[in-house]
């Protein structure tokens, strides 16, 4: 059988239907629970099997392209616990960036996972089992992104555990100007809860059949996000106006997305939230099975 020599696969982006946070662990990691959503939106990693030092390439000028980017890391902790010593060689990888970065919509964890399926495969194969382990070690929602769908996250979020699947829905997201980092959310959560400022959450259960209480679209990030940036108050409030049955700040932010019934009740969104800088996207979310199908990666003529 002739050795696959390029292959592409798909890191799907997500959003939280839901994130709580419950302190600070031992570890320093905050504990969390979320309920996350996989969306149609997605990069393209190309990987091609060819001689030399392993190469990271991107047109994307946000991101970078060494050790620091979580696709590197992907390959290197895989390259190791394949047995194989040094640095990972004979492989270039090219990331066509699609998601927004500094969002909370997941981008650099998704990459992550489909550097893993992908390179999995373009080297000879690799049990699930050990994939999940490899993803564990590179952050905390990358082993969601191996799987998808709706699933509940807890721990730091690397514990993952499927749901029964959203009804389909159309999203809209915005991401603002600015972006946010995880870190800097986090901080500012940390800081705010050490300066006794609380928030009572708003309760927003979704209007539409939902087969468990777990996500109510709440995340407790948005307070202290909305704190240093109202603009994301704003995005919602004319989302929920809009026609959205439900809005909110994805992950650490900045990007918010509201969820709607219908595809033209979407699209009729999005033209008039793209101002100020603000990047629009229509996209839907995907069910467990979809996820998995179209993150499968597919052979290509080198």
């Amino acid at each position: 059988m002739k050795k696959l020599q390029r292959l592409v696969g798909r890191a799907h982006a997500k959003v939280n239907l839901d994130l709580r946070i419950f302190g600070t662990r031992a570890d320093g990691y905050h504990e969390l629970r979320t309920v996350f959503q996989s969306i149609e939106l997605h990069d393209t990693l190309t990987c091609v099997a060819r001689p030399g030092p392993f190469l990271l390439k991107s047109r994307s000028s946000e991101i970078p392209l060494d050790h620091t980017n979580l696709v590197w890391r992907a390959a290197a902790l895989l390259w190791t616990a394949l047995g194989r010593g040094g640095d990972p060689t004979d492989t270039a990888v090219t990331l066509e960036k699609v998601i927004p970065t500094a969002a909370g919509l997941g981008g650099g964890s998704a990459d992550a996972a489909a550097a893993l399926l992908v390179l999995a495969r373009l080297w000879g194969g690799v049990p699930l089992t050990l994939l999940r382990e490899v993803a564990a070690g590179i952050g905390a929602d990358v082993s969601f992104f191996l799987s998808g769908g709706t699933a509940l996250g807890l721990g730091r979020g690397e514990e993952i555990y499927p749901l029964v699947d959203l009804p389909p829905h159309w999203v809209v997201i915005v991401r603002p100007a600015f972006g946010v980092s995880t870190g800097e959310a986090y901080g500012w959560y940390d800081e705010d809860r050490a300066a006794g400022l609380k928030e009572p959450r708003e309760l927003q259960v979704l209007p539409v059949p939902w087969p468990s209480r777990a996500a109510q679209m709440i995340n407790d990030l948005e307070p202290p996000v909305v704190r240093r940036h109202p603009e994301i108050s704003d995005i919602k409030a004319q989302l929920k106006e809009g026609g959205a049955v439900a809005a909110a700040m994805s992950g650490s932010g900045s990007a918010v997305f509201g969820l709607f019934r219908t595809r033209q009740g979407a699209e009729k969104m999005v033209r008039p939230l793209a101002k100020g800088g603000a990047r629009t996207i229509l996209t839907r979310t995907l069910t467990r099975d979809e996820h998995e199908r179209r993150c499968r990666p597919v052979a290509k003529r080198a």
